[in-house]
């Protein structure tokens, strides 16, 4: 069954469980990438030195591509790193200019890849060209900037942060932290790791209702042994400036 936002209020019952670990949601994995796994991991060498701060194109490709940013106040020490993923029909550079500067003030290194069409593969059905993507993208980032292993997050917006839940349940031995704004669901996958998750939602969200999407998806987390942060807000569709300056802070723990 491919599940799309308009179906997963039909299809997900009362538990997250179903839908994330045992089976009402799938895609092909016949495509490259087609498991959500990722290789890509940081080096074990010392990276010096290390890109100037602000943001600069990752260069993988033209058109759509990806942005790192790194913050102003790095230390010399190895940076905290936030994968940051859009929502549908967004950018690298629409999330980073919307939450690029709580993650400056947290001082942490944002890598911002775009989707490689209107939104993230899984989203529609199957893992596949933005999982070879990002982990291009990711070996990149891990060449030339210096990375915490123990601080390397996943988190997005919307669309993101479905895609972003997703990824990190299915690589949380790379991702230690989940940060998902305003999730709609969890695409099934392969378990490995741990890691925590800190997920917000708007009480009066009218894209992805909180009833339907985030309080059905952190009781079933809890449910099955994650470390979740959960807070509600009054608002709609968004990421409260509040909101964000506490996920990024908690990925720069």
């Amino acid at each position: 069954m491919h599940v799309t936002r308009r179906r997963f209020g039909a299809v997900t019952g009362g538990s997250v469980l179903s839908l994330a670990f045992g089976g009402a949601c799938h895609g092909s994995d016949a495509q490259p990438g087609g498991d959500g796994r990722l290789s890509a991991r940081p080096s074990k060498a010392l990276v010096k030195g290390g890109s100037a701060p602000g943001a600069r194109p990752l260069g993988l490709a033209s058109g759509r591509d990806a942005l790192v940013q790194t913050p102003a106040n790095a230390a010399a020490s190895k940076l905290p790193l936030l994968v940051l993923l859009h929502g549908a029909g967004g950018s690298g550079a629409g999330i980073l200019k919307r939450l690029g500067s709580a993650a400056d003030q947290a001082g942490v290194a944002v890598l911002s890849p775009d989707s490689r069409d209107s939104t993230w593969d899984a989203i529609r059905g199957y893992f596949g060209p933005d999982v070879t993507f990002l982990n291009r993208a990711l070996e990149r980032v891990f060449e030339t900037l210096p990375v915490d292993p123990a601080r390397v997050t996943v988190g997005g917006f919307s669309d993101g942060a479905t895609y972003a839940l997703s990824l990190g349940l299915i690589n949380g031995d790379l991702f230690r932290r989940v940060l998902a704004f305003s999730p709609g669901f969890i695409v099934e996958g392969s378990l490995h790791g741990k890691p925590r998750v800190f997920v917000s939602h708007g009480t009066a969200d009218p894209i992805l209702p909180i009833d339907r999407c985030s309080r059905v998806i952190v009781p079933g987390l809890k449910k099955s042994g994650y470390d979740v942060t959960f807070r509600e807000f009054e608002g709609g569709h968004t990421v409260p400036p509040e909101i964000a300056a506490e996920g990024m802070r908690w990925a720069a723990e």
